[in-house]
């Protein structure tokens, strides 16, 4: 039986000497494999002293000279060069051939080396992290009447250090520690005033600061207090957890997630698939949507929800304003007409403002509703803007599409001065 020698790149040329069918140059320019013979191997050698048969190359002349009277007084001869062949892993971006002797010189880059983030094993990176957690409420004040509650949240920001330095105006604390208390006051005050058994939770993106402290577009460095995987690990507990302990109280609980944006992007991608994988295999009544548009919607009965982080993590410098401008009412109004939405009562909901701004007449199909962060404010934000204020909305939603809101404000302070009075 003829042993077979595996996959050999080929030009057309070689291929139509062997008679084969030729197939087509790869998308990045390079020539196919083929499958040959050894029988194959020493014919491609004997017409084109291939790599692979013994190596006797041929010497080539490749430069005459002649004298004044047209004798011939000199030559030039050069051994004939092997082909080359493009390493794996590596694309071709340019080839240069000597005509005489068939020697090549091959420009060729490291091919980029692209991750699929399908192929992560989120059930083992989630294995090690997920911990018993005892501080959670254990009952519930209200059962449900209404069709659904909606809890909103965004711009947490995990592992931002607000005070990195010890000197930012208003000071701020956002360790383990705290995300994991506040953690537990959503979860108190959701059952506090829960009136449905479904409930939907909206994160509107920014979750994570950013991956190795940098934001998307990178070049930018951002404070942390967290490495990169603490904050991978604190941000997954903080969801599983909020899950743990909502989940006994609701037959039904809607997880949308925003996951284009200008900090988190593919690494809160990341954290909210692991999210997803865990959580819906641990309970069967929760579903978790991860959105990878800039812009998204949901219908829940008479309402509709647009989500929008309000900046996307590639295009937009500068995205939804806190306030409506024309263009912006013109951009919402198309997403609208596009999706066929007049028949709601439509809500675009967005963060990345770190303000709370609800705006229901600026427009008259939708109203525009800024949520705050949930995080306190970066020094960045301390130094050129405000203090600014940090906290979460909880709203009851009726049959008729009206609702009732429940807001919660956390308090953060810096801490206390010692003060001196010269004057004494």
């Amino acid at each position: 039986m003829t042993k077979r020698k595996k996959y050999i790149r080929l030009s057309k040329k070689k291929v139509k000497y062997l008679g084969l069918e030729p197939k087509p140059r790869l998308a990045d320019g390079s020539n196919p494999r083929y499958n040959l013979s050894d029988d194959q191997v020493q014919q491609l050698y004997n017409g084109f002293n291939y790599e692979g048969a013994p190596r006797t190359r041929e010497m080539l002349e490749t430069q005459v000279r002649y004298d004044k009277d047209g004798v011939r007084s000199s030559s030039i001869e050069k051994l004939q060069s092997d082909p080359i062949e493009i390493p794996e892993n590596f694309k071709l971006i340019g080839i240069t051939t000597n005509q005489s002797t068939g020697q090549q010189w091959l420009r060729h880059v490291p091919r980029d080396v692209i991750v699929e983030e399908s192929e992560f094993d989120f059930a083992k990176i989630i294995k090690k992290l997920v911990k018993p957690w005892k501080g959670f409420p254990k009952k519930s004040k209200h059962y449900g009447k209404n069709p659904f509650d909606r809890l909103v949240y965004t711009d947490a920001h995990i592992g931002m250090d607000p005070n990195i330095d010890g000197f930012s105006l208003y000071g701020g604390k956002w360790d383990e520690e705290e995300i994991t208390r506040r953690c537990a006051v959503i979860a108190e005050h959701v059952l506090d005033y829960k009136n449905s058994n479904v409930l939907v939770i909206d994160e509107l993106g920014d979750f994570l600061d950013g991956y190795h402290g940098q934001t998307t577009r990178k070049g930018h460095e951002l404070p942390q207090s967290l490495s990169t995987e603490e904050a991978f690990d604190i941000a997954l507990n903080f969801k599983i957890r909020l899950i743990d302990a909502l989940a006994p109280f609701y037959d039904k609980i809607l997880c949308h997630n925003i996951c284009n944006d200008n900090h988190a992007g593919t690494f809160g991608y990341l954290c909210n698939s692991s999210f997803k994988t865990y959580i819906e295999l641990k309970y069967s009544h929760v579903k978790v949507k991860n959105y990878r548009k800039f812009i998204e919607h949901y219908v829940f009965g008479k309402n509709c929800f647009i989500l929008s982080h309000g900046k996307d993590g590639k295009n937009l410098k500068f995205g939804f304003k806190p306030n409506l401008d024309p263009k912006q009412v013109e951009k919402i109004e198309n997403y609208i007409n596009e999706h066929k939405l007049h028949d709601y009562d439509v809500e675009f909901s967005k963060g990345d403002s770190h303000q709370k701004l609800f705006d229901e007449s600026t427009a008259d199909g939708f109203d525009y509703y800024n949520y705050p962060a949930l995080s306190p404010s970066s020094d960045w934000v301390q130094t050129n803007f405000k203090k600014g204020m940090s906290g979460f909305e909880f709203f009851n939603f009726r049959k008729d599409g009206q609702k009732d809101h429940h807001p919660f404000k956390f308090k953060w302070t810096s801490s206390p001065e010692v003060i001196v009075d010269y004057a004494e």
